[in-house]
């Protein structure tokens, strides 16, 4: 996945209850006419540099309809960055004439979600789905409810290291076969790329509410879970408060901030800057060290803004523990599913859409053009697949280190939170000691004093 931005209420609303508009068939969503004709609607993400999920939903309509006559698939895109996109997505639910049938849903929202009643479970269509067994177990659980049903197919996941710039190392006096060990080696490298090619921005971490989840996940959570300490204990099911490891992580923004080290402070504070960072920033020198995920070379090779110079270009390296403890490297992963509105008039249509939209060929499809880790056994393990992208196989690799976000019903306020820690860190309105403080108090108001537990 990618951002919380401020957004006028009254065009929010008018966009929404406009969207059932933006297909083709009818508005009634799901119900079938007087001849039993039907519309299925779909609403998911597309951005102007993300047309894959786009791309793969024209076709599964197409092969669709042509499967079912009488039967209309109507596209609802929300042109939208991801908060942008909950946002809207959460207006659409907010009734049963706008809730689409067939949703994109992240993975880190299916609980929430799934609990505020907009997700109908599939378990019993997936009984019947003869494909279900070609997913992985670790796939299949990214899209359990709270009660324990299945609320949602996995298209991909994800996982996110460290993209550097080997021509600017060059010029830094850097290896291109860089690997740090450390952060203070991370620090180290932009320090050298910021002293000799003064015209570049040395490295980038989102750290923004603008950027939303991209400043918790892409970001924060990069470092955090390069500590000792953990946001999260599963086992005791309490958030942490007064860790250690959280104001070090800030301590790295602080230190990014007062050495002048990253974009500047417009640049860093602009919801575009995901972006930016992939669509010109890299792709024109301008930016030497990137923490980024692995879908940032589908763009460069299929997306709206091709870079066929890329793999010479660009190195990747895992991002490594704080002070290289074990395992030595970190990494996050999340993903997005297919899920079944809890308003769709006929719930068993709507997963055949989406069974049809994620078969082997539309997965294998999906997953080489966006740059996906397949979750499908017959995808990963296809030698096409695996030649498809060079980047595959270093980004596979850190499977082995990755976390997953914590996927509780309250983890969207958290995270807003985490990003308010970021922000007031590199703008100067706070230290790192000061921001996990407020983030500690504003923690423990939204989970309450029984769901936290001091670091240990």
């Amino acid at each position: 996945m990618r951002t919380k931005r401020p957004l006028v209420l009254v065009t929010v609303v008018a966009v929404a209850l406009g969207l059932t508009a933006c297909g083709s068939g009818d508005s009634d969503s799901g119900s079938p006419d007087a001849a039993g004709d039907s519309t299925i609607t779909v609403a998911y993400q597309k951005t102007d540099s993300s047309t894959q999920q786009d791309a793969l939903m024209q076709k599964s309509k197409a092969e669709f309809e042509a499967a079912n006559p009488g039967t209309t698939i109507e596209l609802t895109p929300i042109n939208a960055q991801e908060d942008g996109y909950f946002t809207k997505l959460a207006l659409m639910n907010g009734s049963p004439e706008t809730a689409p049938d067939v949703i994109y849903e992240d993975t880190f929202q299916v609980r929430a979600d799934a609990a505020a009643g907009f997700l109908a479970p599939i378990d019993d269509y997936l009984a019947d789905w003869a494909d279900w067994d070609q997913f992985y177990d670790g796939a299949k659980e990214a899209g359990l409810g709270d009660d324990g049903k299945t609320y949602g197919v996995s298209m991909g996941t994800d996982t996110r290291g460290i993209y550097f710039n080997k021509q600017i190392f060059e010029q830094a006096g850097l290896p291109t076969d860089w690997q740090p060990t450390t952060w203070e080696d991370v620090l180290d490298a932009a320090r050298a790329v910021k002293e000799a090619v003064p015209d570049v921005i040395p490295l980038n971490i989102f750290g923004s509410k603008a950027q939303g989840e991209a400043a918790s996940m892409q970001g924060f959570e990069m470092l955090m879970y390069g500590t000792d300490d953990t946001l999260y204990d599963a086992d005791a099911a309490k958030w942490i408060t007064g860790s250690q490891g959280f104001v070090d992580s800030l301590g790295v923004y602080d230190t990014i901030a007062k050495e002048g080290l990253g974009p500047d402070l417009q640049d860093a504070l602009d919801p575009n800057l995901p972006n930016r960072v992939s669509d010109e920033l890299l792709p024109q020198g301008k930016l030497a060290i990137a923490v980024n995920g692995s879908w940032v070379p589908g763009g460069w090779m299929t997306g709206g803004v091709p870079w066929p110079e890329w793999e010479d270009v660009m190195g990747m390296a895992k991002m490594p523990t704080q002070d290289g403890q074990d395992p030595g490297a970190t990494s996050m992963s999340g993903g997005w599913l297919l899920s079944v509105g809890a308003n769709a008039d006929d719930p068993a249509k709507a997963f055949d859409f989406i069974a049809q939209t994620l078969n082997k060929e539309n997965t294998f499809k999906y997953d080489t053009e966006a740059s996906q880790i397949a979750v499908r056994k017959d995808v990963a393990t296809d030698p096409a697949y695996l030649a498809f992208n060079p980047s595959f196989e270093f980004f596979s690799s850190l499977v082995d280190v990755t976390h997953f976000r914590p996927a509780t019903p309250d983890y969207s306020q958290i995270s807003s939170n985490i990003q308010v820690a970021t922000e007031s860190v590199i703008t100067g309105q706070a230290t790192p000691e000061q921001a996990a403080k407020t983030y500690d108090d504003a923690l423990t108001q939204i989970v309450g004093d029984d769901g936290v537990q001091a670091s240990s």
